[in-house]
């Protein structure tokens, strides 16, 4: 900041900052909150926070929670260890502790690299709402990749090597987040091997963003980084598949010639947020190491997720919604197009209408796609499916229905609010 007068309440703002709200997810979340404080009913599918607890396992007391002295700024020696092991046994990626980073959540490891690295930003659209206006505050070119709903709103090779071609040695990083945020669509390796190719021609720093990687409702989550290991850096956390959010811890794993930049980073961290958190670093020692009670706890995770959400996707698709089937993470990107015209009827012609007139009408709140890098017009919006009780439904998958389909009927039961916020918005769409 350059300068505040209190007398007439001016900010003089730095030009980088001016404009930018708060975060569309948490200021979605606080404004739900603040109506069912009033004694509305909400339904919360605006934040996208896992709706699971922290496995048992992880929760457990450890060596550490009694920790108060301030650690190394690049993470604890074990913990590293334990991540490093955790890249090998899930993708194969051989690294070493020496090769990772670890910061308070893995969006400020992205906002410290686009800090210390002069790049052109790279990002498809839709993308998650941060990537962007952390690009701005530091003062970052961004360069939005359209993609199309037909192709599940995914980067183009093609398009990514139509950008980089006419400046083929200008800087670039490329964001890449998979399971997405907003879409829950995935890459297929074809795809990933694909754009690998085109990263390395032009010798771009790919950012894999794989903090929904366990979240694959398949369980079989593959990192490009296994196709361009020399250019990738590796983007992870406890977040969203241990149900941390708020624990605030992300590792970047970075390949052994971009060295150079993680020394870099480790400057900024050491004059910025010194180092993570000591005793959840300790406790996520055991979230990244090899536990069968995890497996059980991401296995059923998926379980749930990839019912509830194809169960939603189907609801919607068949009231001329449209979007991709979610393969991994818990969001849906729904394309309300075909009710342009009525929609129109009542004055709503962007998304954040929409959004605007959903929550007031049926209480359903969720995000427009403007949020995410659309053009405003665009009836696109994102649904985070997470507003059940994540500890319920995980027990009862785990036990009741080890053994059995998750169905309708379950999803009625233990899932109810999730199954109104459907019945509430076809009702909507009918008396349009």
């Amino acid at each position: 900041m350059s300068g505040v007068r209190k007398s007439n309440h001016f900010v003089n703002l730095n030009l980088n900052v001016r404009g930018l709200n708060q975060s569309a997810t948490l200021l979605i979340n606080e404004r739900s909150n603040e109506l069912i404080k009033q004694g509305s009913t909400v339904y919360k599918l605006g934040l996208g926070q896992s709706p699971f607890p922290v496995p048992e396992r992880v929760q457990e007391p450890c060596g550490g929670m009694h920790t108060k002295r301030i650690t190394f700024v690049r993470g604890l020696m074990p913990l590293r260890e334990a991540v490093a092991a955790f890249n090998f046994r899930h993708q194969g990626i051989e690294c070493s502790p020496e090769d990772i980073i670890v910061g308070p959540g893995s969006k400020e490891l992205i906002f410290i690299l686009q800090l210390v690295y002069y790049g052109e930003l790279i990002i498809p659209t839709p993308s998650w709402v941060s990537y962007s206006p952390q690009a701005r505050i530091v003062g970052r070119h961004v360069t939005w990749v359209p993609t199309d709903e037909e192709n599940d709103w995914r980067l183009s090779p093609e398009k990514l090597d139509l950008i980089c071609r006419n400046d083929p040695d200008r800087p670039r990083v490329v964001i890449l987040n998979y399971p997405s945020n907003p879409t829950g669509s995935t890459y297929p390796v074809p795809r990933l091997k694909k754009l690998a190719e085109v990263a390395r021609k032009y010798n771009i720093i790919l950012v894999s963003d794989e903090i929904y990687g366990l979240l694959d409702h398949s369980g079989n989550h593959v990192s490009i980084a296994q196709f361009y290991p020399e250019g990738t850096i590796l983007s992870s956390g406890l977040s969203k598949w241990a149900g941390a959010g708020g624990w605030r811890l992300g590792t970047f794993t970075f390949p052994e010639n971009l060295r150079w930049l993680q020394d870099a980073m480790a400057i900024v961290a050491s004059e910025t947020f010194t180092s993570t958190s000591a005793p959840i670093q300790y406790a996520a020692i055991t979230a990244f190491q090899d536990h069968p009670e995890i497996d059980e706890y991401l296995h059923h995770s998926r379980r749930i997720l990839k019912t509830l959400g194809n169960y939603m996707a189907d609801r919607l698709k068949v009231k001329h919604i449209t979007m991709p089937s979610p393969k991994g993470a818990f969001y849906l990107f729904p394309n309300f197009n075909y009710y342009r015209e009525k929609l129109a009827a009542k004055g709503i012609l962007t998304s954040f209408e929409l959004c605007e007139a959903l929550l007031q009408e049926t209480g359903i709140a969720i995000l427009p796609g403007i949020d995410f890098g659309r053009q405003t017009e665009e009836l696109t919006c994102r649904m985070a499916y997470v507003d059940f009780d994540g500890e319920l439904v995980l027990n009862k998958a785990m036990i009741e229905y080890r053994d059995k389909k998750l169905d309708e009927a379950f999803l009625r039961l233990y899932c109810s609010k999730m199954m109104k916020a459907v019945d509430l918005l076809e009702e909507w769409l009918d008396q349009l």
